[in-house]
């Protein structure tokens, strides 16, 4: 579909500019990582890409980034030939990284001016994203997976206009287990994890469920621009990258946390995490209290930066 621009009541067609140099959209990628992505850009072609040794071969990282939210490891790589592979690539690069944790970290360390060790960061939730101005059909294909921690962005120039577009997968019903059978590939799927909404409510009564997906409705209703994404101890709900909301699923109850510096709550049923003052908690447990709930996080909400 083409973009316009409106001129006087007029439309005119906005055109594609071609991407020459890979390493053009890599600086610009890294020098705005976390604008595009809500990362922190650790090493690449802005100051120097990291190398890794792994089973007898080189691999050239083309930007290492750091997510804070998660405290793991983001591999990202640029890519204009179109006939390489998502999920053999993808996976060499992961075992690359989780068979050099303590490389990865020493990195880490030196750039950001960190103190991290190996066990503080959670290598369980590492994925890699791939960047390129257009996928084939069978690459977009192939991360049909519920469970791949590989996620594709299509990008496009239009004069001082930049599109980051997500890959969405066809459908991910089914894991990537079933289809593994490579040693170091099975390595790889063992130590990192990639979370659904199905795997937090699994364990959850009828009525927990029922409660999450009225809430959940609910906050999307606030703005078409909320994502919706579960790691491993909660499910957050973020306005670009900014948490403002997140729902830790239990069995019988739904703890709500909330970020912001200030909330109206005459029934005080928050509580605020002693060691942030930004973050406020509080437990759902009945459909009845959905409304009084949806109060406190459309406050949150309204407190979200860039919103």
């Amino acid at each position: 579909m083409a973009i316009f621009k409106i001129n006087d009541q007029k439309l005119e067609a906005i055109s594609e500019k071609k991407i020459d140099l890979e390493r053009d959209i890599q600086k610009l990628t890294e020098q705005n990582l976390e604008n595009v992505f809500g990362l922190k850009f650790v090493c690449g072609a802005s100051n120097q890409e990291f190398c890794v040794r792994a089973n007898e071969q080189d691999f050239y990282i083309d930007s290492v980034a750091l997510d804070e939210s998660t405290n793991s490891v983001v591999l990202i790589e640029y890519k204009k030939d179109r006939s390489f592979s998502v999920i053999d690539q993808g996976f060499a690069y992961l075992s690359a990284m989780l068979n050099n944790k303590a490389e990865f970290v020493l990195e880490i360390n030196e750039r950001l001016k960190k103190n991290l060790s190996k066990k503080d960061i959670d290598w369980e939730q590492s994925r890699i994203i791939f960047i390129s101005n257009e996928f084939t059909n069978y690459q977009k294909n192939a991360i049909n997976f519920k469970d791949l921690p590989m996620f594709l962005y299509e990008v496009k120039i239009y004069d001082n206009l930049i599109d980051y577009n997500p890959i969405k997968p066809f459908k991910t019903s089914e894991s990537i287990n079933k289809f593994i059978k490579d040693k170091k590939v099975r390595e790889v799927v063992n130590e990192v994890k990639v979370y659904s909404i199905e795997d937090h409510l699994s364990k959850s009564l009828p009525e927990i469920v029922e409660i999450y997906n009225t809430l959940s409705q609910k906050i999307h209703s606030l703005d078409t621009r909320i994502l919706e994404k579960p790691v491993r101890g909660y499910i957050g709900f973020k306005i670009r990258y900014h948490n403002f909301c997140s729902l830790a699923v239990q069995k019988n109850k739904i703890g709500v946390y909330l970020r912001a510096q200030k909330i109206s709550d005459g029934n005080k049923l928050l509580k605020r995490i002693p060691s942030q003052s930004s973050l406020w908690r509080c437990d759902i447990t009945s459909l009845d209290q959905i409304d009084e709930v949806f109060l406190l996080i459309q406050q949150s909400y309204n407190q979200a930066p860039d919103k």
